[in-house]
């Protein structure tokens, strides 16, 4: 599937107001306008799924915060916990949109999500519902106005950077020269640059937070080369 493809489909609902469906992993950050498989198996998630595919088929990808020490909770028990007990999230997340389902046997499934939106998580909410949901603000990408010059410069700085770290090979290299080439803006290639490099998941909702392109791009960048992999 192209970026063009993507894009034309994962716009949010006109009626979307902030309230979200979470699916915390731990380790796992989503960024807009990358992909992620998943494979969804734990009965409060399979409800999760059921709702969002007869609705807006949105699910938001939340990253589990470092919990060293706590003691270990069953599922069960983990549906039963008040919201202020509940393993904490970063309040960074991806609202995502599910592109593809397929129903396995046992009430298995596999997915693939798309980032559509950062957003920010106000607070969680109290619904009855088996999974967690949260009231999110949406965080708009912000462009300052550089000039399209200074921001080329910048992506040409980003893609040298990244293509000195990706493994050489035909394919690769042809990728690279794709988006050098294309019209891919530096938000989309900084956002896929950033979920597919194994940087620390701290490192990554860092730059999930940040709401100013240029600035992200630039602390991508610096990140990369001094070798934050």
């Amino acid at each position: 599937m192209s970026f063009d493809s993507i894009t034309g489909v994962t716009s949010l609902p006109d009626d979307f107001d902030g309230l979200v469906r979470l699916f915390p992993l731990p380790g796992m950050v989503l960024f807009p306008h990358a992909m992620q498989p998943l494979h969804v198996f734990e009965p409060r998630y399979v409800d999760m799924l059921q709702e969002a595919l007869s609705t807006d088929h949105l699910i938001t990808m939340a990253t589990l915060t470092n919990q060293q020490g706590n003691v270990a909770i069953d599922e069960a028990t983990k549906q039963k916990l008040p919201l202020n007990m509940l393993p904490p999230i970063s309040p960074t997340v991806c609202v995502g949109k599910i592109i593809s389902h397929a129903e396995l046997e046992g009430d298995r499934h596999n997915i693939l999500i798309v980032g559509i939106r950062r957003a920010t998580v106000r607070h969680e909410l109290e619904t009855g519902r088996s999974f967690r949901t949260a009231r999110v603000d949406l965080i708009d990408d912000f462009y300052l106005p550089a000039g399209t010059q200074k921001r080329a410069d910048l992506k040409k700085r980003l893609l040298e950077a990244f293509g000195k770290i990706i493994p050489v090979s035909e394919g690769s290299q042809k990728s690279l020269h794709d988006l050098m080439a294309g019209q891919m803006g530096v938000g989309p290639i900084t956002d896929i640059i950033a979920y597919t490099l194994p940087f620390d998941p701290n490192e990554k909702i860092k730059l999930l937070a940040m709401s100013d392109v240029d600035e992200r791009a630039e602390a991508l960048t610096r990140l990369i080369k001094k070798g934050g992999l």
